[in-house]
């Protein structure tokens, strides 16, 4: 039994250890190896960087905020989450899980209800700061390892939910208007229901930008076939690149929206202080700020702890295992810090954390390197990022949606079972159908309280 065990058995323990930076993590770094282990670190978090870019900006725009918002958050939470969370590989930044969320606070409080995006910063500050709070003390109190007991198909269903409201909320870039609002009509809410929103769109195909559509579907067409040639192809970055020069070439004047169009200059001065901030006090504010908060402390630890499961696999990592306690509290500093300086909440990215290991990331420092390459890039390419066509981001955005169902996890539910297939079918129709908060916890009730009757069920016609 190691000491880092010993500390985790108390709370005491835990938070001395939460505190030690050289740790663990740092094991695979040694004065016989330190050279070849830099360097592999640094190929590592330049691909991802070169990844990241475009992806931080694309969920950015996808939850109403500013382009420049995704990359700092995306730099920022990697260098705060591999200082203090539990695993040796996870790249932290935007994932598409919290993209709903983020988007639902922003509308309701943002420009669209009458508010302003910095009211509607400042209430996401607020309620991410208590999110980090609540996930500080859940690493302290040694929760991480309960949350092993969310049943997979409810992540599945969960995960498969999310994608499908992603692909259907970016419509809007790929067809080529300014915006939702526009091509829905003045009267609809822009975060109705998915099917409805499915039923407007076809009806309302004489409106769109057939060359924007093009522009979309060549993104997507090109992030598709370079991952698969190679991971280490910065795919979405190229896919950008190619369809930007395309737009202001060949289709220009074609009436394609640009990012430019819609947020102006992309500004190369990231790091803006964002207090937190709270509307008139309501019954119906506290409501919000409750399911916002319980929303972000879910989705950030879920998806932080199944990223960190996935990341010693696939590293097939022989030392020490990825601390769920230590995670938690990581994922606390990153929700705390973040939304502070113009950011917002994050979590362990999986295809990001994929890509770093595939690149041969072996220590923490292959997250301060993309964090650090992150920025330099974009500082430069700043200029360069208003360019891009907003069917861009729409295009990779869809891209991710559809990376986020994978076939063999749903094989590998019905494998569990015909009960646990159903429960992910349940939940992957009820968050589009209806919200995070409603789909998530209505089958997790509806979960357990079959389960417990059919246990109850078993255990009468054992006795009888």
């Amino acid at each position: 039994m190691n000491k880092e065990t010993i500390l985790a058995k108390t709370a005491s323990g835990r938070l001395k250890l939460f505190f030690t930076f050289f740790d663990s993590r740092w094991e695979d770094l040694n004065r016989k190896n330190w050279k070849t282990c830099i360097y592999s670190d640094f190929s590592a978090g330049l691909v991802v960087a070169l990844t990241a870019i475009p992806l931080a900006m694309g969920f950015a725009i996808a939850m109403g905020m500013r382009p420049e918002q995704g990359i700092i958050a995306g730099a920022l939470a990697c260098a705060v989450g591999r200082t203090f969370g539990g695993s040796k590989y996870q790249v932290y930044g935007p994932t598409a899980a919290l993209i709903p969320i983020i988007a639902a606070l922003y509308y309701k409080y943002g420009v669209a209800n009458g508010g302003t995006a910095a009211q509607a910063q400042g209430l996401l500050v607020f309620v991410s700061i208590i999110a980090g709070g609540i996930l500080l003390l859940s690493g302290i109190l040694g929760i991480g390892k309960y949350v092993k007991l969310i049943p997979n198909s409810i992540v599945i269903g969960f995960t498969f939910g999310i994608a499908v409201v992603i692909a259907f909320s970016n419509f809007g870039d790929i067809l080529g208007i300014r915006s939702f609002k526009d091509f829905l009509g003045p009267n609809v809410d822009i975060h109705s229901g998915i099917f409805h929103k499915i039923y407007l769109s076809i009806s309302n195909l004489h409106i769109i930008n057939w060359w924007s559509v093009l522009i979309g579907l060549l993104t997507f067409a090109i992030t598709k076939i370079l991952i698969r040639i190679s991971i280490l192809i910065p795919a979405p970055l190229i896919a950008i690149a190619v369809a930007t020069l395309l737009t202001s070439t060949v289709f220009a004047g074609k009436g394609i929206i640009l990012v430019k169009d819609i947020y102006g200059s992309i500004p190369n001065n990231f790091f803006v202080f964002t207090g937190p901030t709270l509307p008139t006090m309501s019954a119906a504010l506290i409501g919000d700020i409750i399911y916002f908060v319980i929303a972000i402390v879910f989705v950030s630890g879920i998806e932080s702890l199944l990223c960190s499961t996935m990341a010693d696999k696939m590293a097939e990592n022989k030392g020490t295992p990825f601390n769920p306690d230590k995670e938690l509290w990581g994922q606390g500093w990153v929700q705390i810090v973040i939304p502070l300086v113009n950011g917002f909440p994050c979590t362990g990215a999986l295809a990001r954390t994929a890509t770093s290991i595939k690149a041969g990331a072996k220590t923490p420092l292959a997250g301060y390197f993309k964090a650090v390459l992150k920025l330099i890039l974009a500082y430069y390419l700043a200029q360069y990022l208003e360019l891009i066509p907003m069917a861009c981001i729409g295009g990779i955005l869809v891209w991710v949606a559809s990376n986020m169902i994978k076939p063999s996890e749903i094989k590998e539910v019905k494998k569990e079972g015909q009960f646990e297939f159903l429960m992910m079918i349940y939940t992957a129709i009820m968050v589009p159908a209806t919200d995070f908060f409603t789909g998530v916890l209505s089958a997790l009730i509806i979960y357990y309280l079959l389960k417990t009757a059919y246990r109850k069920t078993r255990r009468k016609k054992k006795y009888e």
